[in-house]
C-alpha cells in the first residue's frame, strides 16, 4: 500500500536527467509518490508530520529494474552455468513442465527475494504457466511485469529435431497468454502489469507472431522476446525460412518501437542495423550469457547502432549487481573506448541500463527509473559505509563496478518498506528458502525419471544417484 515518509540526510543518486548526485539531502513521499527532494532542513520543516526515516550514511537510488528474469530457473542454479550441452531445450524446458503451480510459486519466490535483496524494485518476467505463480510473485511486493512467452512450436520436442508447427500448442499458449493479461494486469495497485511475449523466433511460426503482434496493439501492452539467443535458433529459423533470425521477424512485421529483445548474441551487423533501425530495445544480460565464457553479442556495434541496452539477470540469479559489474566489462570489451579521459562505458552509462533503460524498456519511465518529483517511491538503499564502497571517490563507480546485495540495508516500493535494515518484511524468508530446496529436489528427481535422455554428469548430484544414468 503506497505509504508516507520522510528519508533525512542521504546521498541521494537520482539517475535523472542531469544524474545529479545530492548530498545531505531528504526525499519526501506522499502517498507512495516523491513529493519533494531537496536539504534535509527545508524538507524537515515543509514536511513536519511525515514518519521519519534516518539515512545518515546511507544512499538512495532508484530501485533496480530487472528487465529480463526468469525467477522459475532458479531451480537450476549451479548446474547447466557448468555443464556442456545445449541449455534451453534440454534443461530449461523440460524442468518447467516438470513442475506443479505452487513448486513454480516456491522457486519463484525464492527469486523474488534474492531480487530485493539486490536492491532490484522492479522484475520483467516471461517465462510459462505464469498465472500458477503470479499471485505468489506479487505477494513479495515488487513492481512486476508478467507474460507467456508464447510459440507454436513445441519445446518439448525440440531437443529430439521436432520443429514441426503444432497449432493446438500454440493455441492453448495464446489463451494464457490472454487469461494472464485479463485477470493480472493492472492488479495489485497497478504493480504487476503484463506483456505480450512471443518465446523465440525458431519455435514461433509466423501465424503466432501476427496473433501475438495484433493483440498487443489491440490492448496496448508491450512486447518482448528472445532473439538472437543460440546458434542453434539460428540455424533452425535460417533453415525453415532462409534468414536470420531478425530478418525474420522484420518480414513478419514483429519489430518495433515497443519491443524489448533479449541477448542478440549472435546478431549480425546487419541484424543490428535492422533493430536500430525499427527502435527495438536490448535486454542484455551479461552475467547469465557469460558464465560459460564471455557473451558474443556484437556490444560495440549495438551500442554505436543507437539501441538503447536495459540490463536483465535471465537464469539462475536475481542479482543486478552481478549485471552491472559484468555488463562494464563486457561492454568496455566489447569495443571499449576513451571518451573524455576515461573508458566508455562510464559507469553512470551502465547505471542507467539498470534503472532508467530498464523502466523505458516497459513503456514506464514517467513513472519509475529516476528519483524525480511525482515519480513513484520505488528505492534501494544502500550502506555507504559497507568497506566495499569506501573510499568513496567516485560513488557511482564504486556502486557499479563494487556494489552487491550485503550493501543493500532497505528496499522500498511506493514508499513501503519490502526490506528495512536488512530484514525483509512481506516474506518468512527461511521459509522461503526451506520450501525452495526442498521442492527444486523433487522436481529433479521427477524431471530425470521422467525424461531419461536428460544428462548430467555422473556423481555431481549425490541426491539423484539412485535415479539411472
Amino acid at each position: 500500500m503506497p505509504a508516507d515518509l520522510l528519508i533525512r540526510d542521504a546521498t541521494v543518486v537520482s539517475c535523472d536527467a542531469g544524474r545529479r548526485v545530492l548530498q545531505d539531502s531528504a526525499i519526501a513521499i506522499v502517498a507512495g509518490r516523491i513529493a519533494a527532494i531537496g536539504p534535509t532542513a527545508e524538507l524537515d520543516a515543509a514536511y513536519a508530520s511525515l514518519p521519519r526515516f534516518e539515512a545518515r550514511g546511507l544512499g538512495v537510488l532508484p530501485g533496480l529494474v530487472n528487465a529480463h528474469s526468469h525467477t522459475v530457473l532458479n531451480a537450476l542454479k549451479g548446474t547447466v552455468e557448468d555443464w556442456s550441452g545445449e541449455a534451453i531445450y534440454n534443461y530449461m524446458t523440460p524442468i518447467s513442465y516438470a513442475m506443479t503451480g505452487e513448486e513454480r510459486a516456491a522457486v519463484a519466490v525464492l527469486g523474488c527475494v534474492e531480487a530485493i535483496r539486490s536492491g532490484t524494485t522492479t522484475v520483467v518476467d516471461p517465462f510459462r504457466h505464469v498465472a500458477t505463480y503470479a499471485e505468489a510473485m506479487a505477494g513479495t511486493g515488487l513492481r512486476l511485469w508478467l507474460s507467456e512467452a508464447c510459440a507454436d512450436i513445441d519445446t518439448r520436442r525440440i531437443r529430439h529435431g521436432d520443429y514441426s508447427i503444432d497449432p493446438a500448442f500454440g493455441d492453448a499458449f495464446f489463451e494464457r497468454s490472454m487469461a494472464l493479461v485479463e485477470r493480472f494486469h493492472g492488479s495489485h495497485g497497478d504493480r504487476l502489469r503484463c506483456q505480450i511475449a512471443a518465446h523465440a523466433p525458431d519455435n514461433c511460426s509466423p501465424a503466432i507472431l501476427k496473433r501475438l503482434k495484433d493483440a498487443a496493439e489491440r490492448l496496448g501492452l508491450s512486447r518482448t522476446i528472445h532473439l538472437s539467443q543460440s546458434m542453434g535458433e539460428e540455424a533452425a529459423v535460417l533453415k525453415r525460412t532462409g534468414l536470420s533470425s531478425t530478418a525474420y521477424l522484420a518480414q513478419e512485421g514483429f519489430l518495433g518501437p515497443d519491443l524489448l529483445a533479449a541477448h542478440l548474441t549472435f546478431c549480425q551487423p546487419e541484424d543490428i542495423a535492422l533493430l536500430a533501425r525499427h527502435g527495438v530495445r536490448m535486454a542484455h544480460t551479461p552475467a547469465s550469457i557469460s558464465r560459460r565464457g564471455m557473451h558474443k553479442a556484437l556490444l560495440g556495434t549495438i551500442r554505436d547502432a543507437g539501441i538503447e541496452v536495459a540490463l536483465g539477470t535471465d537464469n539462475m540469479s536475481a542479482d543486478m549487481f552481478q549485471a552491472l559489474a559484468f555488463g562494464s566489462i563486457l561492454h568496455r570489451t566489447g569495443r571499449g573506448r576513451e571518451v573524455e579521459g576515461g573508458v566508455a562505458p562510464q559507469p553512470q552509462d551502465m547505471l542507467d541500463m539498470a534503472t532508467r533503460h530498464g523502466a523505458a524498456a516497459v513503456g514506464a519511465l514517467h513513472e519509475v527509473g529516476s528519483i524525480e518529483v511525482g515519480k513513484k517511491a520505488d528505492l534501494a538503499v544502500l550502506n555507504l559505509r559497507s568497506p566495499s564502497l569506501r573510499p568513496a571517490i567516485r560513488l557511482v563507480s564504486n556502486i557499479v563496478h563494487y556494489g552487491h546485495p550485503g550493501t543493500v540495508h532497505s528496499v522500498l516500493v511506493e514508499g513501503e518498506f519490502l526490506m528495512r535494515e536488512g530484514r525483509l518484511l512481506t516474506v518468512d524468508e527461511d521459509a522461503v528458502v526451506d520450501r525452495a530446496e526442498q521442492v527444486v529436489r523433487e522436481v529433479w528427481r521427477r524431471m530425470v525419471a521422467d525424461n531419461p535422455d536428460i544428462r548430467r554428469p555422473a556423481g555431481e548430484i549425490p541426491w539423484l544417484d539412485d535415479l539411472a544414468q
